[in-house]
């Protein structure tokens, strides 16, 4: 059984429309968020590996895994965190991602950070 005293990674994002790099004529919505990742449990943490889950307005989905984020793999003490922003492009102005983060701890558990869905808009489209 996880135990959230010592295993937990709070993770939050904020999420912004790029228009100068969007070309809606094409189909190409392009974003960015901002990932901000805090230990709250007990234990020091590793992220390992990282899953999306992105899918557009229209149902397409696409997952994405790998090692680390932007080329990281944080190591964070409790109370430390780790921001980051990365992007993606959609076919649709309106799409959703959420995820989570493989992390081990420093007592060789390992566990899930969960990343929340959340939205990406352009704004453009919102009457």
């Amino acid at each position: 059984m996880m135990d959230s005293e010592r295993y937990n990674i709070q993770v939050s994002v904020e999420s912004h429309f790029i228009e100068k790099e969007s070309n809606p004529e094409q189909s190409r919505y392009v974003f960015a968020y901002t990932v901000t990742m805090v230990n709250q449990g007990s234990i020091p943490a590793k992220l390992l590996t990282r899953h999306w889950v992105i899918s557009d307005a229209e149902g397409r989905t696409q997952e994405v895994r790998g090692e680390g984020v932007v080329g990281e793999q944080p190591y964070l003490q409790p109370g430390e965190g780790f921001r980051y922003t990365s992007g993606t492009i959609l076919d649709t102005p309106l799409g959703v991602m959420q995820g989570a983060y493989q992390m081990v701890a420093d007592d060789g558990e390992h566990f899930d950070a969960v990343i929340a869905p959340f939205r990406l808009v352009d704004p453009r489209v919102l009457h």
